[in-house]
């Protein structure tokens, strides 16, 4: 693209490379199309958006959940947040962005001038927007239907989910940028039914085998999950041990995906 410009000497009009547009506006650009594409791609609307919701009504309609204290919705909800931050993240960033490498888009958009930082922000700010619709969905669910009622720390409740974000985020992208598009959509969805299973969102962990528990609460889902029931329970104490879990997780994902990622 050129634009038009008067030189000193000729007075002629010659053409003249145009400059790119500012960082903010090309990561807006950006923006727009990752929404568009999102919308457009019933699987990941069916996993990240109307799955939570259908396991949420499913399993506190049915109160089969066993807990040991308190209301079922305010053990099932913070679990089935969690489950959503997961398959935003991990499932439907990873799988896009392993096809886009796949079909060569990452490829061409390096050769324009968005730069990968760009890339990264408009990625982020789009699994943002979404969770920020799945947590309103759920939580008016939730309030709505089944009489949940916020408490808690907020202010933990949302340093907590931050972390999640990130951590799941590193994760679909670790897989995207190192193994084939096939691999990812596979483990990603493999690894989505492990921590359903055994995150300790839907059944608690220690209704799990003892040494399967045991395992569980070293994963990053569990201790995400332990993390956000604890911030969204009345006088329940400090997560420590499992916020630690999670950060040393975030960290040693985050590192991974820096690592290994690749654009081709």
């Amino acid at each position: 693209m050129t634009t038009l410009a008067d030189t000193s000497r000729s007075g002629r009009v010659q053409p003249q490379p145009s400059q790119a547009a500012p960082f903010l506006r090309q990561v807006g650009t950006q923006l727009k199309a990752e929404l568009l594409l999102t919308s457009r791609r019933g699987e990941n609307i069916l996993v990240t958006l109307i799955l939570p919701v259908i396991l949420l009504v499913f399993f506190a309609s049915l109160k089969i959940i066993p807990v040991s204290s308190g209301s079922v919705i305010n053990f099932l909800l913070p679990g089935i947040l969690a489950l959503a931050i997961m398959a935003s993240g991990m499932v439907h960033l990873g799988i896009s962005t392993a096809y886009e490498r796949y079909y060569g888009v990452l490829k061409r958009l390096g050769a324009t001038p968005l730069p990968r930082s760009g890339l990264i922000v408009a990625k982020i700010v789009a699994v943002l927007l979404l969770e920020v619709l799945q947590v309103v969905l759920l939580v008016g669910i939730a309030l709505l239907f089944y009489g949940w009622r916020p408490v808690g720390s907020p202010g933990l409740a949302v340093l907590v989910l931050a972390l999640g974000t990130i951590t799941f985020a590193a994760l679909g992208l670790a897989m995207a940028g190192s193994l084939r598009a096939e691999t990812t959509l596979a483990v990603a969805n493999g690894l989505y039914l492990l921590f359903l299973l055994i995150g300790g969102g839907i059944l608690p962990l220690d209704h799990l085998p003892a040494p399967l528990a045991a395992l569980a609460q070293y994963l990053p889902a569990a201790a995400f999950t332990q993390s956000l029931q604890a911030a969204l329970t009345a006088g329940a104490p400090f997560p420590g041990t499992a916020l630690l879990t999670l950060l040393i997780w975030m960290i040693l994902i985050l590192g991974v995906a820096v690592r290994t990622f690749r654009w081709e």
